[in-house]
């Protein structure tokens, strides 16, 4: 069986510990329905637009968008399908389990739904490969690195997966395992053509299944996509001896806790709309009071101390600031003593 070489480095234990606590945020927000579509609707459009970006499809946001939208857009064929197959993929990527597990007819039709009508050789749809093929950057044709020879992927697929279903998998933190999963299936090429979009794909899959999706409101391609190279150096910088992967955990992890901060901060944004309005009728928000709020949504919390530095007022003014905001039912305090501090509530 697949048996995964890392270590959890203080970066990696960090991410993951602001992961769960900005995880938690998102879920304990509150959303009206509407704003939940829109989340959902803009993080599979990044989603799709990045995923098939990086493998050199064409097609700006804006035309991912108008594509989704089942708007018409100057595109080849082939570059609107690989759009469009994403999307339908991610909309739909709860699908993609037998009775709770990921099996290897999963992943071919995973595959296969990835590449429809795409590929040159549409038998090469959701079938492993028969021919070596090799991993490079598109950007700068150089080659990665060598994938195992067509003979082994059946074998190393079979692992791959029985450890995805086995209890070792299930003990580890959902992002740990999507990260891991992400490489393996990278390392292993099982296909000719679309083996990027399908790691993606199920680490995004991954997430899903271990109930860690947000809602779906998370879109971990962006991450890759702003910054190319340095999703092509974390996958080359993986010993091929070894294959310790704990760098490129270090840079997964990193991926996740980016993508996931943002969606935080759209969601508390949102969220305060609501007691924005709620506070209306009784007090409009002062600019200070302002600046205290938008603080606390970038940051979670602030202390008085907080206060009086960012504003250069008194400890007295600061206390009436926060006292303001409590009678407005914007924020709460939280701890004791010395380690005070105000969130929003």
């Amino acid at each position: 069986m697949f048996n995964p070489n890392f270590k959890y480095t203080h970066k990696i234990v960090n991410n993951l510990v602001q992961i769960a606590s900005a995880r938690e945020a998102v879920l304990n927000s509150y959303l009206v329905p509407k704003w939940e579509i829109s989340l959902r609707r803009d993080a599979l459009i990044r989603a799709a637009h990045a995923s098939t970006a990086i493998e050199g499809n064409p097609l700006t946001l804006e035309e991912v968008s108008r594509l989704a939208q089942g708007r018409k857009v100057m595109a080849t064929r082939k570059a609107e399908l690989e759009v469009l197959n994403y999307l339908r993929v991610l909309e739909n990527i709860e699908k993609y389990q037998e009775q709770g597990k990921i099996t290897e007819k999963i992943i071919l039709e995973l595959h296969k739904d990835v590449t429809k009508e795409t590929l040159e050789n549409p038998e090469h749809e959701g079938r492993y490969r028969e021919l070596q093929v090799y991993v490079g950057n598109r950007i700068t044709g150089k080659v990665i690195f060598m994938p195992p020879t067509p003979e082994e992927v059946p074998e190393l697929m079979g692992e791959f997966i029985e450890w995805i279903n086995s209890n070792e998998s299930h003990n580890l933190d959902p992002v740990i395992v999507a990260g891991l999963s992400h490489y393996e299936f990278v390392r292993i090429h099982p296909f000719i053509d679309g083996n990027g979009r399908t790691a993606r794909a199920l680490a995004t899959l991954i997430l899903n299944q271990r109930e860690f999706d947000i809602k779906k409101f998370f879109a971990l391609d962006d991450y890759y996509d702003s910054d190319r190279t340095a999703y092509y150096n974390a996958l080359k910088s993986v010993d091929q001896k070894t294959l310790d992967l704990t760098q490129w955990l270090e840079y997964f992890t990193d991926g996740v806790l980016l993508s996931i901060s943002k969606v935080k901060e759209k969601v508390l944004q949102l969220s305060l709309e609501k007691h924005k309005k709620a506070a209306r009728g009784q007090i409009a928000l002062t600019e200070k009071q302002t600046k205290i709020v938008e603080h606390i949504i970038s940051n979670g919390r602030i202390t008085s101390g907080e206060i009086q530095k960012m504003l250069k007022i008194s400890r007295q003014a600061a206390h009436k600031e926060l006292i303001k905001l409590i009678e407005l039912n914007l924020i709460e305090q939280k701890g004791a003593g010395k380690a005070i501090y105000y969130v929003i509530k």
